[in-house]
Parts: C-alpha cells; sequence; structure tokens
C-alpha cells in the first residue's frame, strides 16, 4: 500500500514525459503552427481531456523538458556543499546536472530543438522566458545565504549565471552544435565569473 502513491506519481511522470516527447516530434515535422493539441493526445496514446489534466497548452508540453531541468538545476544548488560560493554553487549544480543527463548526448539534442523552436515562435518564447523569471528568482533563494563577493546580491550573482548559459545556449545554435554545450556553458562561465568567484 505505502508504493501506491509512488507508483502513481512515476505514472504522472511518464504521461508528462510522453505527451512533452509527442509534442516535441509532432512540432519538429509539422511546425508549431500545424500541431494541435489533439495531435499530441493522440500521439501519446491519451484522451484530450487526460493531456488537460497535465499541461495548459501545446506550448507547455513542448517546454516541460526546459522545466524539468531547470527545477533539477535548483535542487543540486541547494544540494552542494554549504562552504561553496553562491557562484561555486551554481556551477558545481550545473556540472552535476551535465553529469546526469548524459552531458552532451540525447537530452542536449532535445534541448536544442526546444531552443530553435523558441527562438522562432514568440509564444514560446514569451513561456520560456516567464520560466525563467522564475528559475531565477528559485535560484537566487537557493543562493542567498552563500558567500558572495562584497555588496554583490543574490539576484545579481544568480543574473549572471543564467545569462552567460543564455549566452552559451546563442553561441550554440549559431555554431550548429560544432562545439558542445557543456564546452560553451564554461566559456561563458569563465568569461563572467571573474567578479563571482
Amino acid at each position: 500500500m505505502d508504493s501506491t502513491p509512488g507508483l502513481r506519481e512515476r505514472k504522472k511522470a511518464e504521461t508528462r514525459q510522453a505527451v512533452h516527447e509527442a509534442a516535441l516530434r509532432l512540432t519538429v515535422e509539422h511546425g508549431l503552427d500545424n500541431v494541435t493539441v489533439e495531435a499530441i493526445a493522440d500521439a501519446a496514446g491519451i484522451s484530450r481531456r487526460t493531456f488537460s489534466n497535465y499541461f495548459d497548452g501545446k506550448e507547455d508540453a513542448l517546454l516541460y523538458g526546459d522545466e524539468q531541468r531547470l527545477g533539477t538545476l535548483v535542487r543540486r544548488v541547494r544540494e552542494q556543499p554549504a562552504t561553496d560560493s553562491a557562484w561555486q554553487a551554481l556551477r558545481g549544480a550545473l556540472e552535476r546536472l551535465h553529469d546526469e543527463t548524459g552531458g552532451d548526448g540525447g537530452s542536449d539534442r532535445e534541448l536544442h530543438l526546444r531552443t530553435r523552436l523558441a527562438m522562432r515562435h514568440p509564444s514560446l518564447l514569451a513561456r520560456q522566458l516567464a520560466g525563467r523569471v522564475r528559475l531565477e528568482s528559485e535560484l537566487s533563494r537557493a543562493v542567498s545565504a552563500r558567500a558572495r563577493p562584497d555588496g554583490v546580491g543574490p539576484e545579481v550573482v544568480t543574473a549572471a549565471f543564467l545569462t552567460a548559459l543564455r549566452i552559451a545556449m546563442q553561441w550554440w545554435c549559431a555554431e550548429q552544435e560544432s562545439r558542445t554545450l557543456r564546452e560553451l556553458m564554461g566559456r561563458a562561465l569563465d568569461q563572467m565569473a571573474r567578479p563571482f568567484a
């Protein structure tokens, strides 16, 4: 009986992931404007009503992978050693996230697809940016008690970190993945780090 809630939550997570993958695949194949919620639900093997239990619309289903990745980043920041500075905790969490997701494998390819889609579709970009604002606030809270350079607030450290990641994503998309995302993130973070390390 104790395993029922855990099993139920796993099943919900699997359904969300299946809907996300169907949404991404159909959008890549047909374009965002040509994909309906009904088509995504059919591809995921669920009803339209079930889709609505998980996501408000196709944009939310498409960006679910971002939400998961960013939520994991916040948790990993909180798990970093208490002696790490704010910047060290953010970088350490990012390194751990890369290791957990297989570094530059399939999860990065999916991230690349989502990023390029968001760059082409204002409705996706607006939702992605709203998610980043929430992330920035959560990360700032997660590093607020950690050591920072004199007078630099947690919001500034977090904003600098996220700006470096955004710049790395832009480089990565512009280069058509000629270098790894991990390599480009490291380069951007190294350049940004000087005042925060």
